[in-house]
């Protein structure tokens, strides 16, 4: 964490954890409030949660299944999207990737197949090369690939994308963002809730984003 979230999670972590639950999240334990709140792109109706992930990262990869399942059943009220943490400051190939399926409108159909093949079948995409290549074995067109890929409007978004993540305070994956005001993640949740295994830390996760969800309903 970096240094004014580990204070603020401590300094609260003494008067509250005794009291904090993911069904009643405690701002300091179970998540903390942004100190500036961000814009969303939710419709009308829906609050935005937004995930903070990366490719490689075998939490968010364990995440994804209970994810997916609780971003399924709450549709109807919430407006999902991901944004790819970059990894590296410049020309992050994982978060080239993920732009460029995002410009394609593939990424979502495509996202779990990413998370496949880092992880089950343990191919790094770790360069240009990997991604093409990754990409004509997924049944992509080589000519739009390439010409998304090396698109001005990728090519700004991953310049931007470190810029663009500053605000929301990030600094480990998977971390949630609930109506562009609140910041949740698994560890911070583990934390308040000790004793918890990872499948229940998860699952809390969840709850948490849920009454973080009404919370923002109750904020509009």
């Amino acid at each position: 964490m970096r240094l004014h979230h580990l204070i603020l999670a401590c300094a609260s972590f003494a008067a509250s954890s005794a009291f904090a639950s993911p069904q009643a999240p405690v701002p300091g334990a179970d998540y903390l409030v942004l100190a500036t709140p961000q814009p969303v792109q939710a419709a009308p109706g829906k609050v935005e949660v937004i995930e903070f992930f990366m490719y490689h990262c075998p939490a968010c990869n364990a995440f994804e299944p209970s994810l997916a399942r609780w971003v399924k059943e709450n549709a109807a009220t919430v407006s999902f999207r991901r944004i790819h943490l970059p990894h590296t400051p410049d020309n992050d190939p994982e978060a080239h990737l993920f732009l460029t399926l995002e410009a394609l409108k593939k990424e979502e159909a495509l996202h779990a197949q990413v998370m496949h093949t880092w992880h089950m079948e343990r191919k790094r995409l770790a360069s240009d090369r990997d991604n093409l290549d990754w990409a004509l074995k997924n049944g992509l067109d080589k000519a739009a690939f390439e010409g998304a890929y090396q698109s001005f409007g990728v090519q700004t978004k991953l310049k931007n994308l470190p810029r663009l993540a500053a605000p929301y305070q990030v600094d480990s994956t998977p971390t949630l963002i609930v109506g562009g005001r609140y910041l949740t993640n698994p560890s911070m949740v583990a934390g308040a809730n000790p004793g918890l295994p990872r499948q229940g830390v998860e699952q809390a996760t969840l709850q948490v984003v849920q009454a973080l969800v009404a919370k923002a309903k109750l904020a509009k």
